[in-house]
Formats: structure tokens, C-alpha cells, sequence
């Protein structure tokens, strides 16, 4: 999605959010200086859009969000069938249970030391700068390699924008912006009430983007 159609849905969820763009943008700014640094050393710290590209076009691919039915949701799937990309703390889920994502959405607030052992095993981080993980970009992103970056907010050097909002909405996104064939949901609840209300207000959120991006309703 091309950010001029993401933009004004972007500014609905800031206003229905009350959340200020200026802390989203700074977050991406700092998040770009971390990455054009890891960018100078001669590890792969910081890899190509094309590398993520390449893994997820023309692949039926499975997004596995983070409610507790993940746990339900897994044992019916043949996970050999798909790429796998996982929202932030599902990762834990999907590691605990033998499975290691191939690619994980995350804004650094899941269970990280099973995000880093998921990276460290081959997956690539998709991490998310956003206005209130500044301390947790500084933190954690030291810790992992294959890293692309991305933002909500205007993209800008080696950070991109594919739209969404939430961890499980971005891999859906993610998923069609890199040319999937297929895209299959577990491990998503968007009336869970076991939550906060800024987690419902998100929930709200992510499936109206889902829906909209996979042609199933609109804003």
C-alpha cells in the first residue's frame, strides 16, 4: 500500500486514538539511525526488501496472531504448507510448541528472549518503531540481526511503511504488499474480552483494516 492511500486512515486512527503522529515519527527517526548503524558493521544486522520479498511471493502464507486460541488453532494446521509470520507474542507460542516463524512482526513487547531465539534460528524481525517503544528500540534492537524496519508514520531511509496498525494487522499487510498467494488467520480473537479497552479499541481496529485489505468490509 502506497503510503498516500495509507495516510488518511492513518490520521483517523491517531484522531479515534487520541495518539500524536509527532512520537511515531520520532520513534521511526531513531529506529532509521539504529539501523544505518548496524548498517556499517559487516554482519547482516539489516537486510534488503528484496530478501523478504523473495520469502513471501507467490507463498500461501500463514499470519498467527496472539489470542489464547493460538494454542487450539496450531494443532490443526500443517505448517509445512506455509511461510509463517507471527505477531510479536505469538512467537513464544509457536516456539514452545516445535514451530519457528519464518518472519516476526514485532514492536519489541512480546516475550524478546524468544523472539531473539526465533532470530537466531533464521527469522527475520520486521520491527515496528511506534511513539511508545522508543526505550525498548534501544533495548532490544542491539540484540537482533535480519532486521527490516517500519513505521505507521511517513517511511523514510530503510524504514517502510506497508500499512497497518496493530502487530497482527501489519503482517497481513506485509504479507500482501510482498505478493502472497494465499493468507490464512490463526490465532486471531477481535472480541476477546479479556483485554484492555485500548486493546479492544485496537482489536476494533485490526479487523477493520483485515477486513478492508482482504476485500471483506470497509472503514
Amino acid at each position: 500500500m502506497k503510503f498516500e492511500e495509507w495516510e488518511p486512515i492513518y490520521k483517523i486512527i491517531l484522531e479515534d486514538m487520541h495518539f500524536d503522529r509527532i512520537y511515531d515519527e520520532n520513534s521511526a527517526r531513531l529506529l532509521s539511525k539504529m539501523l544505518e548503524t548496524k548498517a556499517r558493521k559487516k554482519i547482516p544486522d539489516v537486510i534488503e526488501i528484496e530478501i523478504i520479498r523473495n520469502a513471501i511471493k507467490g507463498m500461501d502464507v500463514l499470519v498467527c496472531g496472539k489470542a489464547p486460541r493460538l494454542k487450539d488453532d496450531i494443532k490443526k494446521i500443517d505448517f509445512e504448507k506455509y511461510v509463517v509470520i507471527a505477531a510479536d507474542g505469538a512467537t513464544s507460542v509457536l516456539m514452545n510448541n516445535g514451530i519457528t516463524p519464518d518472519i516476526i512482526v514485532t514492536d519489541l513487547d512480546g516475550n524478546m528472549d524468544d523472539e531473539v531465539k526465533a532470530n537466531k534460528s533464521g527469522a527475520i524481525m520486521v520491527v515496528h518503531a511506534h511513539g511508545d517503544n522508543m526505550d525498548a528500540l534501544g533495548e532490544e534492537l542491539p540484540r537482533l540481526k535480519r532486521v527490516i524496519g517500519t513505521t505507521q508514520a511517513n517511511p523514510i531511509s530503510n524504514v517502510y511503511n506497508f500499512g497497518g496498525f496493530t502487530d497482527g494487522d501489519r503482517c497481513v499487510f506485509l504479507a500482501k504488499e510482498m505478493e502472497a498467494r494465499s493468507i490464512v488467520l490463526a490465532g486471531f480473537d477481535f472480541e476477546d474480552k479479556n483485554v484492555t479497552p485500548l486493546k479492544k479499541k485496537k482489536l476494533v481496529w485490526a479487523r477493520k483494516l483485515i477486513g478492508m485489505l482482504l476485500g471483506e468490509g470497509d472503514l
